[in-house]
């Protein structure tokens, strides 16, 4: 069932992932800044500072979605003891660290300009910030500890712990009095965001999620050389 997680097998298909992607990223990220940038309207109120939203919010997806990926497979690696899953989180983390970091940075200069300030210790902003911290201390196990069942125990309770926050991130806006608006995108009924501005974002998101491959796709089968360099090593 697992085969396909093989070093072996995979190392190819990296290879030809990160081509096709190398292939056509720069041109959709021309096309996906062209519209955020150039022909999407400025907002009504916020005027051309809302144009931040196009590179804050698919962060700020980005960096809730890894780390409930991250979670889950920190879980799966517990039960299933798969170790190719501890290096899939390995991959992940510094990825989802880094657009937990864009999502606070851009959020706090959007802020400037809509809220008046730069900081706030709102639900929402101290959520991400929390959650940036879970990613740190993701990242510290795996480069301090060396004993992988050490690591797989105390990863998969740090990944579990941190699961909680999600929810609290992704509704903090309706529990507590926030600065933040509530969503403007909802998956089940109507968006208030107009098309002319969820295309861009979407397409952003797209982009984004297409360097987050690449990334990983490298990081990976950097991994693997890694590995196997150690292994030849001790023959």
């Amino acid at each position: 069932m697992f085969k396909i997680f093989n070093n072996s097998n995979i190392f190819v298909w990296i290879e030809l992932l990160i081509n096709f992607i190398n292939s056509i990223f720069f041109v959709l990220l021309l096309v996906a800044l062209s519209f955020a940038l150039i022909f999407s309207p400025p907002d009504y109120l916020q005027g051309e500072s809302v144009r931040i939203m196009y590179v804050h919010v698919p962060a700020a997806w980005i960096g809730l979605a890894s780390f409930s990926s991250i979670a889950l497979l920190s879980i799966l690696n517990f039960i299933f003891k798969i170790k190719n899953l501890r290096l899939i989180t390995k991959c992940i983390a510094p990825i989802g660290l880094m657009f937990t970091c864009i999502a606070i940075v851009t959020g706090s200069i959007w802020g400037r300009p809509t809220w008046g300030t730069f900081w706030a210790w709102d639900a929402r902003i101290t959520s991400m910030v929390i959650l940036a911290l879970f990613y740190i201390v993701l990242i510290a196990i795996q480069k301090l500890i060396y004993d992988e069942d050490k690591v797989n125990k105390i990863s998969s309770l740090v990944a579990a712990v941190g699961l909680i926050n999600i929810p609290i991130i992704k509704y903090s806006v309706e529990w507590w009095s926030t600065l933040h608006q509530p969503a403007s995108i909802k998956i089940t009924g109507t968006s208030s965001i107009h098309s002319s501005m969820l295309m861009p974002l979407l397409l952003m998101f797209f982009v984004l999620i297409l360097y987050c491959a690449l990334i990983f796709l490298m990081k990976y089968k950097t991994e693997i050389i890694r590995i196997k360099k150690k292994n030849l090593k001790r023959l």
